[in-house]
């Protein structure tokens, strides 16, 4: 059985480099790079580290020759799903070698409140009770901040948004040791904030997938699929509590503008608002017909929150990167257990910057 001496011995003959320039595009050692090859002593975790970031493999290949179903499944699709599965092939590749560094993925998922038992919307509502709960206890509030950052510091998450273009919403990737919400930036705010919450409803539910692509949540085909609905369902209830919108209601009334109110209120699309006011019977099937018609757009004018929906539109637009995975890739750094390397190279800077930055930062009190 191949060892790690020999995947490492493998990766350097495939790049054609010779032991000095292989070590030295992994900032290693020669000397000590030709006694782990040939089995004198013990590649450490940070040689391994190195290895893993300069040549694009992962800690875990190299350690255990398993190759992550996320690695196929981007080599065997075309288009916008291809460039989601690189990016979340990266990052859940990224977690699993800081698990092996002593820094897990800090998943908490949630007990539910009612048995796993009935129609999927009964399940999804009972996920989204259990979910807020989760929120209430940590003293956050879905309607208040960054959702992407509430879902990463409660239930542990990685959340990254990617410019991908039009064709894609989402995706989930759950490995034994990662978990990850990948978004695709897009102008629509509110279709944003509804897959991160779809995505986390796959997550919470357990759905036996490794990775679950989303290309467009509310496509025909998908309604078909019950973790699909049930995703949809938990997205819905925990966006738009019952409660919250039985207050909402009574304070503004069913007025257009009212209904506007709310939906800017919640940050979801007049749409979706109308539909889960039906369901809740709320309103009739008129009225939802009436409201749904309405855009976001017109919905935060009629709220005179145009302001507000213009700058949620831009944020929905720019990249973001996985706050736990950032934070403990610098942690691992920090704590000398990886090179600086990998910070870098998730932050998309030059590394010899990223170094003088950090200690002029450090030489003058601050943090890094």
């Amino acid at each position: 059985m191949p060892s790690t001496s020999d995947r490492v011995r493998n990766l350097m003959e495939q790049s054609g480099l010779n032991l000095d320039a292989f070590a030295e595009r992994a900032d290693l050692e020669a000397p000590q790079l030709a006694e782990s090859l040939s089995g004198a002593s013990p590649f450490s975790v940070v040689d391994l580290a190195c290895i893993a970031e300069a040549f694009d493999v992962s800690m875990d290949f190299l350690l255990t020759g398993a190759e992550s179903p996320l690695s196929v499944a981007a080599r065997t699709t075309t288009g916008e799903a291809a460039q989601a599965l690189e990016a979340a092939r990266e990052y859940t590749s990224r977690r699993t070698d800081l698990g092996t560094l002593g820094y897990p993925q800090p998943w908490r998922p949630v007990a539910e409140t009612a048995p796993a038992v009935g129609s999927y919307t009964a399940r999804a509502e009972s996920l989204a009770q259990a979910a807020l709960g989760e929120t209430a206890r940590h003293s956050r509030s879905i309607s208040e901040g960054d959702l992407a950052e509430l879902i990463e510091d409660v239930f542990g998450v990685d959340v990254a948004v990617v410019q991908l273009g039009d064709g894609f919403d989402g995706l989930t990737a759950t490995t034994d040791d990662a978990k990850l919400i990948l978004l695709a930036a897009t102008s629509n705010p509110a279709r944003q904030r509804f897959t991160l919450a779809h995505e986390l409803g796959h997550l919470l539910a357990g759905d036996n997938q490794d990775v679950h692509l989303d290309r467009d949540i509310f496509a025909p085909a998908q309604r078909r699929d019950p973790s699909e609905q049930c995703a949809n369902a938990f997205a819905s209830a925990f966006l738009m509590p019952e409660d919250t919108l039985r207050r909402g209601i009574k304070a503004t009334g069913l007025t257009p503008e009212g209904f506007a109110s709310l939906a800017c209120e919640l940050m979801v699309s007049p749409s979706s608002l109308a539909y889960r006011m039906l369901h809740l019977r709320m309103i009739d099937s008129g009225m939802c017909d009436g409201f749904k018609r309405m855009t976001a757009v017109e919905a935060a004018e009629l709220a005179g929150r145009g302001e507000e929906f213009d700058r949620r539109a831009r944020l929905s637009q720019q990249s973001r990167l996985p706050g736990p995975l950032a934070r403990d890739t610098l942690a691992a750094y920090k704590a000398g257990k990886s090179t600086l390397r990998p910070y870098a190279t998730l932050l998309g800077v030059d590394v010899d910057e990223l170094r003088n930055r950090i200690e002029t930062e450090q030489g003058n009190g601050g943090a890094a």
